[in-house]
């Protein structure tokens, strides 16, 4: 396979983690998981947005950059692919939807500070589900905090990843998620594998799964 580093990326609850540790698995791949259970202010911000969101996207920045910065730093003889469940560049989508546009100036500010020393993935692997699908899969999780988002939030947040996408023509495997089951149905996780052993002459490419 050509590429070295590959991220996950997806709405809440399109099965990015899951994913993430089943392509690892089957490619001997060095593993990054975003710690989102280590932030302090989760479900702070799910209770009251407005007075938690500047902590909870700084708390978060924080942590993928001392994640990733490690990773540059530190090489494996034995697993030359690295596979994250986060594009550093989440930080900065997220902050868009959620802070006011005062704090998103000064959080940019930070952002474009830091992210230039962080390496960028070969390849983006976009997981895309209706907002439906999302909070069915949410609900089945059963984290209390996230129970009540809504689906405004999310349409929000769906929109913002694929207008980042298309707007910077990111090498991305764009996968519909909808009925997406990459634990229970190996024919599912083959669909992923298989596009990224193929050689990509394409920039983007869109799969269905079967």
């Amino acid at each position: 396979m050509n590429y070295h580093f590959i991220t996950v990326e997806g709405n809440i609850g399109a099965g990015k983690t899951t994913l993430t540790h089943l392509l690892a698995k089957h490619f001997n791949a060095r593993l990054i998981l975003e710690e989102f259970a280590d932030n302090p202010f989760l479900p702070k911000f799910y209770q009251n947005p407005k007075q938690y969101a500047f902590p909870l996207e700084l708390f978060f920045m924080a942590e993928r950059y001392k994640q990733l910065k490690e990773m540059v730093h530190t090489t494996d003889l034995f697993q030359n692919i690295t596979i994250s469940d986060y594009l550093f560049t989440k930080c900065l989508l997220f902050a868009k939807v959620n802070l006011s546009e005062e704090e998103f100036k000064l959080y940019q500010k930070l952002f474009d500070i830091i992210h230039q020393h962080l390496a960028f993935p070969d390849i983006l692997i976009y997981l895309h589900a209706p907002v439906a699908t999302l909070q069915k899969n949410i609900k089945k999780r059963k984290r209390e905090y996230e129970q009540n988002i809504p689906d405004e939030y999310l349409l929000s947040i769906q929109e913002t990843y694929t207008g980042y996408i298309k707007q910077h023509n990111i090498k991305t495997i764009f996968i519909d998620a909808d009925n997406a089951d990459f634990l229970g149905n190996k024919q599912h996780l083959q669909v992923v594998i298989d596009a990224l052993e193929k050689k990509q002459t394409e920039q983007q490419s869109f799969y269905t799964l079967p």
